[in-house]
Parts: C-alpha cells; sequence; structure tokens
C-alpha cells in the first residue's frame, strides 16, 4: 500500500531552524544534541531522545506509530527557538 507522504532518505540537512543545542544549554556536547533542521526537499529533522516504547501503549486516539517510525521528545526551547523559522504556510 502507498503511504501519501515518504521520507526521502537522499535529502541533506539544509539549515538549522532556530538555535543551536549549545546556545541553549542542551547538551554537553558528549552525550547528545536535541535540534531540528530543515532538509532541501523542504522537509524537517528533529533529533531527540527515542522515547517510542514509553508512549507506545498510551497514544492518543488517532495517533499511531507506524513500525518504521520513533516518537521523539525534544526540550520545550528548542522547539520555541525555531518558531521564527518555521513559516505559517
Amino acid at each position: 500500500m502507498t503511504r501519501p507522504w515518504e521520507a526521502n532518505p537522499e535529502a541533506n540537512m539544509a539549515r538549522r531552524l532556530g538555535r543551536s543545542p549549545v546556545e541553549l544549554g542542551n547538551t554537553d556536547k558528549v552525550s547528545g544534541c536535541p535540534d531540528i533542521w530543515e532538509l532541501d526537499n523542504g522537509d524537517i529533522a528533529v533529533i531527540g531522545r527515542d522515547l517510542t516504547d514509553a508512549y507506545t501503549e498510551r497514544l492518543p486516539a488517532g495517533a499511531v506509530i507506524a513500525k518504521d517510525e520513533r516518537l521523539v521528545v525534544i526540550p520545550r526551547n528548542t522547539l520555541i527557538s525555531a518558531k521564527a523559522d518555521i513559516p505559517d504556510a
């Protein structure tokens, strides 16, 4: 079955959305760097903690995680700092 959208594994990271994890104080530069990136095809890549297993059994109605998807969590300040870089439409 064909899905309405597929991720393109050939897309490259084009620009960071928001401030860097170092600027936000969200990294020690060793154990990970939560981040949001726009890809060169317009899609968005999110680097965060994989909490798929923790949330799978308590997803709200209408939310589904496919076998090839992961639920990631990022710090609130990461998304807030990206707000100015995300277009309204």
